[in-house]
Formats: structure tokens, C-alpha cells, sequence
């Protein structure tokens, strides 16, 4: 078995840190979390944009073996993405260098490979800052979140239709379940073949679409499957409309981003990207984990799970 690691977490208050912090301590680390707020007993409060903060608040002057960061952006709006998946994290990785840290897990995103987006930019900037620092790291590109592709189960469930964009088969994704990614997150500290690589990774299973998402849902509540569609053309529009008011109102420029990124989310699958090729590759999506999204829809469908929405979901 490994030796136990002192561990400093960061994002341990969302779903997925949550999830890892459960694996960290199943696993025997000694785990500190850091962040405004947290886990009585084993939080330090402190703020992750203060440089100074970080040192006298999270490391204390201590030995800690790792950094285990699921800390994001909440919105991804422009700044607030530079701020918290670029800076904050840079501001972390130079007190971790300084505290002698010799290993950094980063959660990132599977759709960086094809960045677009304010916040695929700030986060590919940080990976950069990670490779280079001589730190041994993972990077770990999850897929589509279960949360974020639950949103219409009570749509179903009251009898509404399922939203689609186009006829459904735009996209597909591996979903990934919190408990799995936790897992796999927590065991990269010991893993050798994990070591100063950047890991996309799915859940189990096929690749699925949004059509097929929503034919299991009328499956099981056996109902005759209803799909509306959506233009994609109508994000573009809400986008544009909100640029023009973002040059008036600071405040719609950030909507307008929002509108953009449920935008790509609508129109690009969450699988590894085969740049020679020009295509989503679901084979060489690499796959963990026993749950799969069906599984977690039947848990909500029965009341064992509850749903936390994403700030990206896009219905």
C-alpha cells in the first residue's frame, strides 16, 4: 500500500470536491482543505486570490506532500476565469514551490482541446504555468458532468417535452459521476503511469447523445418520447443581442459569455478531440468508474439522489 500523503485541497465544498475529498480520506491522507469557506476540523479559511492569504492561512509554514485543486471558475464569465482558474491558481503553485510541495492535481475540462471560451483559455494558461514548474502533476480532462445533463428529468417527469438542439445527435459525452472522478482524482497521488500527464478521461459505457438521453427518461416513465428542438441559431442570436447591450451595460457582456458557452456546450461533444482527423473520438476517450449517467437518473428518478445544478448547464 502507499504511504498516507499530507494532502491540501482546494474547491472541497463543490460536488466533485466533496467527492474527492471522501476518496482522499478513504485512501488514509491527511487532508487540510483551504478556501472561504468548508469542513469543520479540517478547513483552513483563507482566500485563494491573496498570495500572502494562501501562505499564512493554508500552508502555515507546514509540510504538505501534495496540492489536490477542483477549484473553479463558478460562472466562467471573462474575469472572474482569469481570476480564479488562471491567477488563483498560479498564486497557489508559487506558495506550494515554496513550501517544497512535489506534486500538483489539477481538475481541468475535456473541452480545452478546442478552446473558444474565456475560460478554456484561462484554465490552458494554467496547465502551461503547471507543466513548466517542474512540480510532478496530473491534469485530469473530465467529461460531461452527471449534474449538468440532468436538468430535464422534472421536465420529463411533469410531462414537458425534451429539449434537443437539432435532431439530438450533435454531440455526445462519456458522463463521469462525482464519486468516480473523486476517485480517480485522489488516485493520481500514487499512481506512477499518471504521473506528468494530461488525462482525458469519461465514465462508463458508450458515448451518448442528447436524443438518447432523453428516450431513456421517456422509457422510464413510460411515456412516448416528445422532443422539441432548439436553433442553435437562437443562442447566436441571444449572444449577439447581448454583445450590443454589453457595449452599454458592462454587466450583459458577461451574459453574452454565458450564452456562448451554452453555445458550445450545445454544439461540441465532451470526448477526446483527434486534431489529424477533425473529429470527437469516443474510442479514444479513455473510461473509469461503475456508475453511469442512466444509473444516476433512475437514483433521481427515485429520490436517493439530489440534483445540483452546474453553472454551465445549458437547460
Amino acid at each position: 500500500m502507499p504511504s498516507p500523503k499530507r494532502v491540501l485541497l482546494l474547491g472541497a465544498t463543490g460536488t466533485i470536491g466533496r467527492a474527492t475529498l471522501r476518496a482522499l480520506l478513504e485512501h488514509g491522507h491527511d487532508v487540510v482543505c483551504f478556501g472561504r469557506r468548508g469542513i469543520e476540523g479540517i478547513f483552513r479559511q483563507g482566500d485563494v486570490s491573496d498570495p500572502e492569504s494562501i501562505r499564512r492561512d493554508g500552508f502555515r509554514g507546514e509540510r504538505f506532500d501534495a496540492v489536490v485543486s477542483c477549484l473553479a471558475s463558478r460562472t466562467g464569465a471573462p474575469r472572474d476565469a482569469w481570476a480564479i482558474d488562471h491567477q488563483a491558481h498560479l498564486n497557489v503553485l508559487g506558495a506550494a514551490r515554496d513550501a517544497g510541495v512535489a506534486q500538483f492535481v489539477l481538475l481541468s475540462a475535456i473541452c480545452v482541446q478546442k478552446p473558444k471560451l474565456a475560460f478554456q483559455h484561462a484554465k490552458l494558461a494554467f496547465e502551461s504555468a503547471l507543466i513548466g514548474s517542474g512540480l510532478r502533476y496530473s491534469i485530469v480532462r473530465p467529461t460531461a458532468y452527471f449534474k449538468s445533463l440532468s436538468g430535464q428529468v422534472e421536465r420529463v417527469r411533469a410531462g414537458k417535452p425534451f429539449l434537443i438542439f437539432g435532431d439530438g445527435a450533435l454531440t455526445a459525452c462519456k458522463p463521469i459521476g462525482d464519486d468516480d472522478l473523486g476517485r480517480y482524482l485522489a488516485d493520481c497521488l500514487d499512481d506512477p503511469a499518471r504521473a506528468n500527464r494530461v488525462l482525458p478521461i469519461g465514465g462508463p459505457g458508450d458515448a451518448i447523445t442528447p436524443r438518447a438521453q432523453g428516450e431513456y427518461l421517456f422509457r422510464r416513465f413510460g411515456r412516448p418520447p416528445r422532443f422539441k428542438s432548439v436553433p442553435v441559431r437562437l443562442l447566436d442570436l441571444i449572444a449577439g443581442t447581448l454583445d450590443l447591450a454589453g457595449r452599454v451595460v458592462p454587466a450583459f457582456a458577461d451574459k453574452a459569455e454565458l450564452a456562448r458557452i451554452g453555445r458550445y456546450y450545445a454544439t461540441e461533444s465532451m470526448l477526446v478531440w483527434d486534431a489529424a482527423a477533425c473529429r470527437y473520438d469516443a474510442a479514444a476517450t479513455p473510461s473509469t468508474g461503475t456508475q453511469t449517467l442512466f444509473d444516476y437518473y433512475d437514483e433521481l428518478i427515485a429520490g436517493t439522489a439530489t440534483l445540483e445544478r452546474g453553472a454551465h448547464s445549458v437547460f
